[in-house]
């Protein structure tokens, strides 16, 4: 029924293009009948209020209402020309012929787009009409005008439209027209239910030789005048010159006028809507203060629309089809075919509206979780498109060079196109002045933050952020004019949080928060965002007289609420003292210590927390280096290191000095043969946030090529995860792995995988099998001899063979680490 009443063919009921042009005469000759015009269709309400309007133009009624407002003249013209669905203004044409077919009943002029029924509708119709109409008070409409030329700034106007007034009339006159079968109209902006459109002005290249039959279906149509960049990029469409962006009309809901104030505060966030980083702004409800994060973890810790639905999303705003998602399963390689789980990886295309293939994107990274690979292959290609946008004044082809090679590009037409969105930033400068900031912004691409202007309030709590927490904060934002004493609040917010490490929000805003601890509150400046503030701002007008005629800033100040620790550490700490953390690194302490060695290897040391530890003991320890992937936590590392051997080497302590820590950036699954051979090795709960693939890397790099004569790995007991979160899992068949993942989540957002104790002694047994170490098994947390066993479960490999120095030769393994921090005892 709904698609009956909304005028919709289904495919196996298309006409063919002589039945679709007898009936579009027919739904015409409908339309300007007794019984439509009593009817609640958006079309009868025009027609009523056209029945106000004086002289000549009583009852007239623009064609392009008629093209725009009912959908079956649209489903009927495309049957007719399919150029219809990416020319909507070709139906006008149509309309305009079916109409001198029925000239018996139906006057149109020669030179004008309108048509007005030939006979009388009855008194007594019309008086009941007149009677509801009236008793609608005068309004004011707030819109926004959009000039066609890009030298003139966005401005808000206002429409003043009476009960007794067609509110095209009062439309066609603001853009300066008389007549309002000069205005054409776009399609719906925004939500499909939404009455927000362009109004603009008609070309002469409508007006077509109305003698013809029936429409030829390959003709085409052009516009005749200057482009209006803006509005063309909003809508979609071709629109010419001056445009006025309101939401006003005639629904199906009722007989009264519809009228919503759109602002221009209202149109800068449209415009921003169009961006992959606008859409996740808006859906963050926050212009200044989010980001497109960098990594998709999970859905539980991604704040805002998810990567696939902002896609979605953009690809509908820009009039595209639906992305294509292909997920495949790639043939497991050798060093991971001890997992036996299946592995997934996404590829995606995006296609016009006529099929042809734009973009295509193939990551090669795979993912256990289909899902994952469909959200982290979206936010690879969100993130290209957000760089494409975030360079629009440079040239496509250095773009296009710069392209991943995961990306390849198959329509530069089409995103030039997609390019209009210079508009995006265009508004309350001219643009030459528009030039200038873009420049700026594509040098640097993130803000600045005045230095010296950074000070912190309140007493130091302790609880400070750190990478996987969620700090939540308040903040406000305002536009300070420098040398005088005037402040604009742009953005207030009481209640957001972000998760650390993932670039989630504005990268200096992160950079301060991790500065702070809870209760502090921090002030600070920067330079002004372009494209974002006034989709923030309440009062735009404002906004554009101070920044184009002083010197501004943007004030920020930022309170931290709260800190959530991430789920693994909250529920260790809940039932474990010490804290799982502490006993997995005492463990690891006393086996350095029993065995004497000189050279320790710590794999994904993190932010230090096993090296700190160490330097509290009197060891034999004399060479220590860390390598791990993030380069913040080992910058975190090295202010704890380098302050504690600062302490340590006072000689009043007789603690022996370490002579070398070094702290490289890299992957733990690639070799550099300056740390082959150390005495020990150290990978405390590191593997399970690498795919098992990864893992299963790690181990054969590690025993094959790094070599230590002892290596220590521990790992979480995914079977211990009932105890932790108190499941109340059914262990009848405890063989049911199913059962077990249906009980329980993974202790962190950011673990890949959990392995049971099964899982973890094979593959451990394996690894020791295959490069000829021995492997002890034990843990902390829990007991061995308990059931559900250690809640940490530990592998101690022993080397009991001398590595060959052929091992050092081997070009394809050789990898040079970035070196982050580096200690030394003969200088401090």
């Amino acid at each position: 029924m709904a698609i009956e009443k909304l005028g919709i063919r289904t495919v196996t009921e298309d006409p063919t293009p002589q039945e679709a042009w007898e009936n579009l005469v027919a739904r015409i000759s409908y339309i300007f009948s007794d019984k439509f015009l009593s009817s609640l269709h958006p079309l009868s309400g025009h027609i009523g209020a056209a029945l106000w309007r004086k002289g000549d133009l009583c009852g007239s009624i623009p064609i392009s209402v008629l093209a725009v407002y009912d959908a079956k003249l649209s489903s009927l013209s495309k049957c007719i020309n399919s150029e219809v669905e990416s020319n909507p203004f070709l139906v006008i044409s149509y309309i305009m012929r079916a109409t001198a077919e029925l000239s018996g009943l139906l006057a149109t002029p020669e030179r004008h787009l309108w048509i007005r029924k030939q006979s009388p509708y009855p008194q007594d119709l019309i008086e009941s009409l007149m009677k509801q109409d009236s008793s609608q008070e005068c309004i004011q409409v707030a819109a926004v005008r959009i000039p066609g030329s890009l030298e003139k700034s966005v401005e808000a106007v206002t429409l003043h439209v009476s009960s007794k007034d067609y509110y095209l009339d009062i439309i066609a006159n603001e853009l300066g027209f008389e007549d309002a079968a000069d205005v054409l109209i776009s399609r719906n902006l925004g939500r499909a239910s939404s009455e927000t459109r362009l109004f603009f002005a008609a070309t002469n290249s409508y007006l077509l030789d109305q003698s013809s039959k029936m429409p030829n279906g390959k003709e085409a149509h052009h516009f005749e005048g200057s482009l209006n960049v803006r509005a063309s990029y909003l809508s979609g469409q071709d629109i010419i010159g001056d445009a006025i962006l309101a939401s006003i009309g005639y629904t199906w809901k009722s007989r009264d006028l519809f009228y919503e104030d759109v602002m221009l505060q209202s149109y800068y966030r449209m415009l921003v809507r169009k961006t992959p980083g606008g859409i996740y702004k808006l859906s963050r409800e926050s212009m200044l203060t989010a980001e497109l994060p960098s990594i998709f973890t999970t859905r539980a810790n991604w704040r805002g629309s998810l990567p696939r639905d902002i896609l979605c999303t953009f690809c509908r705003q820009h009039h595209l089809s639906e992305p294509v998602f292909s997920t495949i399963s790639p043939p497991v390689k050798a060093l991971s075919e001890s997992s036996d789980s299946e592995m997934f990886k996404c590829e995606i295309k995006l296609l016009s509206k006529h099929g042809d293939l734009i973009i295509k994107c193939s990551p090669e990274d795979c993912f256990k979780k289909q899902n994952d690979a469909i959200q982290n292959a979206s936010l690879k290609l969100l993130s290209w498109l957000n760089k494409h946008f975030k360079n629009i004044i440079v040239p496509f082809e250095k773009l296009d060079e710069s392209t991943d090679y995961d990306i390849q590009i198959y329509s530069r037409n089409i995103l030039r196109g997609i390019s209009a969105c210079l508009s995006l930033h265009n508004g309350p400068l001219n643009a030459i002045e528009l030039h200038k900031i873009l420049e700026s912004i594509c040098v640097n691409s993130s803000y600045t933050m005045s230095g010296n202007g950074l000070r912190f309030e309140g007493p130091d709590s302790g609880v400070c952020p750190s990478d996987g927490c969620l700090p939540c904060i308040s903040y406000s934002i305002s536009l300070i004019v420098e040398g005088e004493n005037t402040k604009e609040v742009i953005e207030v917010c009481n209640d957001f949080e972000f998760e650390v490490g993932v670039g989630a929000v504005i990268s200096y805003v992160e950079e301060v928060v991790m500065q702070m601890s809870v209760g502090q509150s921090a002030y600070f400046t920067t330079s002004v965002p372009p494209d974002f503030i006034f989709a923030s701002a309440g009062d735009s007008a404002k906004i554009m007289s101070l920044l184009s005629s002083k010197t501004c800033c943007m004030e920020y100040e930022v309170s931290l609420i709260k800190i959530t620790e991430p789920m693994e550490e909250r529920m260790e700490q809940a039932l474990f003292s010490p804290s799982l953390s502490k006993q997995r690194v005492e463990f690891a302490v006393q086996r350095i210590l029993e065995s004497g060695a000189t050279t320790l290897l710590d794999f994904g040391c993190g932010s230090g927390s096993l090296l700190d530890a160490l330097l509290n003991y009197s060891t034999s320890l004399e060479k220590i280096a860390g390598v791990d992937i993030s380069q913040k936590g080992l910058i975190r590392a090295a202010k704890v290191l380098n302050s504690k051997l600062v302490r340590n080497s006072d000689p009043a302590l007789q603690r022996a000095d370490v002579k070398s820590l070094i702290l490289y950036e890299g992957s733990i699954t690639k070799f550099g043969s300056g740390l082959h051979g150390f005495d020990i090795g150290t990978c405390l709960e590191v593997i399970e946030h690498m795919e098992e693939d990864q893992a299963c890397l790690f181990g054969d790099v590690a025993l094959s090529y790094f070599c230590p004569k002892i290596l220590i790995v521990s790992t979480p007991n995914f079977e211990y995860n009932v105890v932790l979160q108190k499941s109340n899992m059914i262990q009848e068949d405890e063989s049911d792995e199913k059962r077990l993942l249906q009980s329980c989540k993974f202790r962190n957002h950011d673990h890949k995988f959990e392995w049971t104790r099964e899982q973890f002694t094979q593959w451990a047994s394996d690894l020791a099998a295959r490069h000829n170490y021995i492997v002890d098994f034990s843990g902390v947390g829990g007991a061995a001899d308990v059931e559900p066993g250690f809640a940490s479960q530990i592998a101690v490999f022993k080397r009991e063979w001398t590595p060959q120095d052929d091992m050092l030769n081997d070009a394809d393994r050789e990898h040079h680490y970035n070196v982050v921090w580096e200690w030394n005892s003969k200088n401090k």
